[in-house]
């Protein structure tokens, strides 16, 4: 019966294991509660505000086409939850995924990022 030989790279079973468990140690990152929630969150613009307590928010992302590669510009609409009304027509905000609230609202208003531009106008100019 012909003997294996034994080469000097190969390792034991015992010494293999001994190896992985001596490994070097990675950083370990330290995430706020907040994140940890795994809500998903979209940031989009207010499209309407007719609703009571109901906003809608228009999301564009860009993708690629599977077949032209070309980038394509994509949104889609969805009703938020805005319990004290204080978000306005065209602010930009953020929305957070919660529980289905009615039959068209699973998100909520979470904070307004940024203002949209109130256009004054004067009794004058109109002619009151």
């Amino acid at each position: 019966m012909p003997q294996q030989k034994s080469s000097p790279d190969k390792k034991q079973k015992g010494e293999k294991a001994a190896s992985k468990a001596a490994g070097p140690s990675l950083p370990i990152r330290v995430i706020p509660a907040e994140e940890m929630t795994g809500k998903s969150e979209k940031v989009g613009k207010v499209v309407s505000t007719k609703m009571q307590k109901t906003i809608v928010v228009e999301v564009g992302r860009r993708v690629q086409h599977p077949l032209y590669k070309r980038i394509v510009a994509s949104h889609k609409k969805f009703h938020a939850h805005d319990e004290e009304g204080v978000a306005r027509l065209g602010d930009v905000v953020r929305i957070v995924e919660c529980r289905p609230l009615s039959r068209l609202k699973r998100w909520r208003l979470g904070e307004i990022v940024r203002r949209a531009a109130q256009v004054g106008v004067q009794p004058s100019e109109v002619g009151i």
